[in-house]
């Protein structure tokens, strides 16, 4: 399964230092020993079109070889310092679950 976070930074969360901050995050959401695969991301330069959303931040996505490894990340130890250290960060998070 695939479990897609797309992340509205607060104005005051978009300079360099805590960019790098919430990156440094993401890097470590994307290292839990549940995690089969997955990375992170900003809105890419395609070109405009009425059906693209290009108003998020970041966006993390990860793969899971399994729901019992999603429901394991959603408790690790790494994902909940991941969520009291930049959590407040963002003013918006959208989550996506795909089977």
């Amino acid at each position: 399964m695939q479990h897609h976070v797309y992340f509205w930074l607060k104005a005051e969360h978009k300079t360099d230092e805590a960019r790098a901050a919430f990156e440094n995050g993401l890097n470590l959401c994307k290292g839990v020993s549940h995690v089969a695969s997955g990375g992170w991301g900003k809105p890419a330069a395609t070109a405009d079109r009425a059906v693209t959303d290009k108003s998020w931040d970041y966006s993390l996505y990860l793969s899971f070889d399994n729901v019992e490894d999603h429901n394991a990340y959603q408790v690790d130890p790494d994902h909940h310092t991941f969520v009291a250290e930049h959590g407040h960060r963002s003013e918006k998070v959208i989550v996506m679950d795909v089977e």
